[in-house]
């Protein structure tokens, strides 16, 4: 039996108080543990998302899933083109199609992605205590799984 370990990362969507090249080195040392054999769930916005999926797509051979709330159409630039240049790693875009975008729908896309997984790696904003990534974690804390939290 093989068993593949699945992994929900979240992350702040604001990340340009630091270098890229840390956020490439907390990858290196949070993500690159748990990437041999993985399978990792990403939701497709901005920020910590964006980031993780292509330092994985780049450097990790572990499959990918990409969440999103609506369409992937419906992300931001930034994270429509991340998707775009590394599509032929991800292993599959999930578009949960909610019919609004907004709290609601992000944090339905959290859980769905939570509700999969076996653990989550979140990046939350150092000093920040409540948002989106949070609530992901505390989410992840009742469901009885797993975390790990780097604050960035």
């Amino acid at each position: 039996m093989i068993l593949t370990r699945t992994v929900t990362i979240t992350g702040a969507r604001g990340t340009s108080h630091k270098p890229l090249g840390e956020y490439a080195q907390l990858f290196t040392d949070f993500l690159g543990p748990f990437a041999t054999g993985a399978h990792f769930y990403i939701g497709g916005a901005k920020g910590i998302d964006t980031l993780a999926l292509l330092w994985l797509a780049g450097n990790a051979d572990a499959d990918i899933t990409v969440v999103v709330p609506g369409t992937a159409c419906q992300q931001p630039a930034e994270a429509r083109q991340a998707i775009a240049r590394v599509r032929d790693r991800i292993t599959e875009v999930v578009e949960l199609a909610a019919p609004e975008l907004g709290t609601t729908a992000y944090h339905a896309r959290n859980r769905w992605m939570v509700d999969r997984t076996s653990m989550a790696i979140g990046f939350p904003r150092a000093g920040q205590l409540r948002s989106g990534t949070w609530q992901t974690l505390n989410y992840t804390r009742d469901q009885g799984k797993p975390f790990l939290v780097v604050p960035i």
